[in-house]
């Protein structure tokens, strides 16, 4: 998967598109990622005991990597990813627009 976690994506899609956010986590058995503060959904919850409160609870839901593209800390534009070998042999993320390495 070409997102990982702490990279900074926009939505391409949805009811969030347009926005930017930070993923919080990237699951890439399912090829999806949940970004910071955006997709949200609400879930009702039954009380536990003392441990949670019944209510309505919002949180964020996994959005499919189809649907977001990773912006560029160098240009900051939306792009694609590519990859490159270095020198050394190591295996790096770059900018399809500009060429900067990612990682």
């Amino acid at each position: 998967m070409k997102i990982r976690k702490n990279d900074t994506v926009i939505i391409l899609s949805g009811k969030d598109k347009g926005r930017k956010g930070k993923v919080r986590r990237a699951l890439p058995g399912e090829n999806e990622v949940v970004v910071e503060g955006l997709n949200m959904i609400k879930r009702h919850s039954r009380a536990r005991r003392a441990a949670r409160q019944a209510g309505i609870i919002e949180l964020e839901a996994p959005i499919c990597t189809a649907k977001v593209k990773l912006v560029c800390n160098k240009c900051g534009k939306p792009t694609r990813v590519g990859f490159l070998f270095l020198e050394e042999g190591k295996k790096v993320r770059t900018c399809t627009s500009c060429g900067e390495v990612i990682d």
